[in-house]
């Protein structure tokens, strides 16, 4: 490797695995396996490397490229003035294709030596839908936990990092359920045996696209199959849950009792502002979130939003200065150099925003906040799912949901998309459907650029 590319300083066929990863994605090799890879850097966790599984048939490309590659690859850190580093990470040091070989995934899980089985499904991936099918992250899951039931070797723990609220519950209540429909005292054991411990993960990381493999060979002199692009900042608060893990905090992850404070800060300031971007900007012309977040108005409104309605919805975080947060936020959406896609937070917009954005409109419904910014937002989502922009251009609209959620968008009745079991009963409240039906109509008559200014 050239000298600029920094490379694993510790000996990786002295790596065992201890954590087997379910959905290795981009988001995943910037986040855990960099944490990782820090840990053994400096001669710590080397019985915890990670066995990547595969567990969609999308994921058949990844696991042709990190086996060609012997699971290495390139994380490159983009810096707002330009500046790049490139590193490789060595702490995935194998790749199962579930697909392919589900006996082989769970056979490795149910080692006694994996001791986390860690996952990035998304936020959909823990729906009932996603749980059906033994080759399903959570039926793999439940597998691997049965034959180490069977064989008295005690439970893996399972370690969410999707961006949910209060992700370890929802993965417990998943993993449970699935496990009641056939044998309910299974679903008891995994209720009082498996540690779920929940954890707040925050890493702006975009979709590799040719240009960051051309970027990589010319700048670097690597030729990486998918190498991996993000912005510098990265944070983790886990949860401290008595469960046996690497020294995360050794790395730089906050350990905490109790993460539920940190998670709702990132997920109503960062991530609902992804989506107070997101549609208006599409519709406004962006197509990267860098020149939305550096567009005047955009950040007025996002500023509003964040201070207006997320924050008063939080609560109480001793130690974090949460004006510096906000401007930080503001900064990292604003990093040129990241060039993250306003499309893809466009997509899946089914699952996120009743995770990130309607526990807000609820709370500040309930305590007589403020709405108005998130009512624009809902109506930005309803106006972009229609599928066609201002300019009579129709685009793709990406949603797991994507018939039901394009077909209320096209109603002619304004409500039709608030009718909808992922907003509970808003369509009822008209609190919230009057600034909503104007912010439609607005979007619908004169546009969002001009919508966006009767907001600020």
């Amino acid at each position: 490797m050239p000298g600029s590319v920094t490379t694993p300083r510790y000996d990786r066929a002295a790596v065992t695995v201890g954590i087997v990863h379910l959905g290795v994605g981009s988001f995943h090799r910037a986040h855990l396996a960099r944490y990782l890879d820090d840990l053994m850097n400096a001669g710590e966790a080397l019985d915890w490397g990670i066995c990547g599984v595969g567990v969609m048939e999308s994921d058949r490309r990844m696991r042709d490229v990190l086996r060609a590659q012997d699971c290495l690859y390139t994380l490159v850190e983009k810096y707002a003035d330009g500046t790049r580093t490139a590193r490789v990470i060595g702490s995935i040091v194998e790749y199962l294709f579930a697909p392919d070989d589900p006996e082989a995934v769970i056979a490795r899980m149910a080692d006694p030596a994996v001791r986390v089985v860690s996952l990035t499904v998304t936020e959909g991936g823990y729906g009932e839908r996603a749980q059906v099918g033994p080759c399903s992250a959570f039926g793999l899951m439940l597998a691997a936990l049965v034959r180490r039931r069977e064989q008295d070797t005690p439970p893996f723990t399972v370690l969410s990092c999707d961006n949910i609220e209060n992700n370890g519950e929802t993965a417990r209540h998943a993993l449970s359920s699935f496990a009641a429909r056939t044998d309910p005292d299974l679903a008891a054991w995994v209720l009082e045996q498996v540690r779920f411990p929940s954890s707040m993960v925050d890493r702006i990381t975009p979709a590799t696209v040719d240009a960051d493999r051309d970027e990589l060979a010319a700048q670097f002199g690597v030729l990486d199959g998918w190498p991996v692009v993000s912005e510098p900042f990265t944070q983790w608060v886990q949860e401290e849950s008595g469960e046996a893990r690497p020294p995360w905090q050794d790395a730089g992850v906050q350990v905490v009792p109790d993460v539920r404070p940190y998670e709702l800060m990132k997920l109503r300031l960062l991530n609902a502002s992804h989506q107070a971007l997101c549609y208006l900007g599409w519709l406004s012309g962006f197509r990267l979130v860098h020149e939305v977040a550096q567009d005047p108005s955009f950040r007025a409104f996002l500023l509003d939003y964040m201070e207006r309605e997320a924050t008063p919805t939080l609560e109480p975080l001793p130690g974090i200065d949460l004006p510096a947060y906000r401007r930080e936020l503001r900064a990292r959406f604003a990093n040129p150099h990241v060039r993250d896609t306003v499309s893809r937070l466009c997509a899946e917009s089914s699952d996120r925003i009743p995770t990130w954005l309607v526990p807000v409109i609820q709370q500040n419904l309930a305590h007589g906040g403020e709405v108005r910014r998130s009512a624009a937002i809902v109506a930005s989502w309803a106006r972009y799912a229609t599928g066609v922009d201002e300019q009579g251009q129709a685009y793709e609209v990406v949603d797991r949901r994507r018939d039901e959620v394009m077909s209320r968008a096209q109603d002619a009745d304004p409500l039709a998309f608030l009718r909808c079991e992922l907003f509970g009963d808003l369509a009822a409240d008209p609190r919230f459907t009057e600034p909503y039906v104007a912010a439609l109509t607005s979007l619908r008559t004169i546009g969002a650029r001009a919508t966006l200014a009767t907001l600020l």
